[in-house]
């Protein structure tokens, strides 16, 4: 989780808010930013020590596949916030269990109708840095990961945030099978096909 938080904020410029939201990106400007944050992220992977791409399978796997950027599939949404951080027990790519708690849920409209994600974070976390917003879709299994997507996204101060799909990426697992990754739960799963962020790996 959150694996690229820091090469999205360095690569991307962060979208300026106001007091009643997000404000809308430039689209030139948005889809070029988008552009270079994954040039990074396609040369850490190909060249860190830390990739999470085996070294025998970088040819095959890099450069990661995209749907190609869409500025409606950036959304305002609204953070309602839960009276207390349910605990929930999270499956994982291992088998195991991880423990995350329900921080709030998300809620925004897309295509047109409400629809809405829960953010979390680790069990026993004090100082939130990220929400994490793992999430299935009628694409999952298809174009995209069969286990999911995430995202990592900012708290603020303002209750109001961006939901940004085309910076949907892929967990770790789907390109390494030692990886431990956590599975979108139900309430995380949308009746729509997301066509924005990162596609399943190599095909």
């Amino acid at each position: 989780m959150a694996q690229w938080l820091l090469i999205t904020a360095v690569a991307l410029a962060s979208l300026p808010a106001c007091s009643s939201g997000p404000s809308a990106p430039d689209d030139a400007a948005y889809a070029n930013q988008l552009t270079a944050a994954r040039t990074v992220k396609d040369q850490q992977f190909r060249e860190g020590s830390d990739s999470p791409v085996p070294q025998d399978k970088r040819d095959a796997l890099l450069p990661l596949r995209y749907f190609p950027v869409d500025p409606n599939y950036s959304v305002p949404a609204a953070l309602k916030l839960s009276d207390v951080r349910p605990v929930f027990e999270m499956p994982t790519s291992s088998g195991a269990l991880r423990k995350m708690q329900l921080v709030g849920v998300l809620e925004f409209t897309l295509e047109g109708e409400r629809r809405s994600l829960g953010a979390f974070v680790e069990d026993g976390t004090r100082q939130i840095a990220s929400l994490f917003v793992p999430f299935a879709d009628l694409t999952t299994g298809t174009d995209t990961y069969s286990a999911g997507r995430y995202l990592d996204i900012e708290p603020t101060s303002t209750g109001y945030y961006t939901i940004d799909f085309n910076r949907a990426y892929n967990p770790y697992c789907a390109y390494n099978a030692a990886y431990e990754c956590p599975f979108p739960p139900p309430s995380n799963r949308l009746n729509v096909a997301i066509r924005a962020g990162e596609k399943v790996p190599g095909a």
